[in-house]
């Protein structure tokens, strides 16, 4: 099964990317052949961003999404909210994507399951 998980929020300050991530690596456990695409939009791009440093004990969603790569899963990044946020694609982490409005379009119709966080 194919899952498509758009995430929105900042990566801290709220939960939702950290609940989003907690299930893209819970869901290839419960199915074998279960293919993650993380799609990170609006300020969820910063999630992407290299070289996070995050206190002792705290979660780091750099360290989540390559898990999810990790698992033969994607991130992709919304160009236009990277640009309007001055993020550029040498800033993004090894792995992840810029990506297109055409191209989440893709994988949505593609998706058996779509989420949104």
């Amino acid at each position: 099964m194919k899952f498509l998980l758009i995430v929105n929020d900042p990566p801290y300050g709220t939960e939702r990317v950290y609940n989003a991530l907690r299930l893209a690596h819970t869901l290839p456990k419960k199915d074998a052949e279960a293919r993650v695409s993380v799609f990170l939009m609006a300020d969820a791009v910063l999630s992407a961003k290299a070289g996070q440093k995050t206190p002792d004990g705290y979660y780091n969603v750099e360290r989540m999404l390559k898990r999810v790569i990790a698992a033969k899963g994607q991130v992709l990044l919304c160009g236009t909210c990277m640009d309007a946020r001055g993020i550029t694609d040498v800033e993004i982490m090894e792995g992840a994507r810029r990506s297109t409005m055409d191209e989440l379009a893709a994988e949505t119709v593609a998706a058996d399951k779509v989420l949104v966080f």
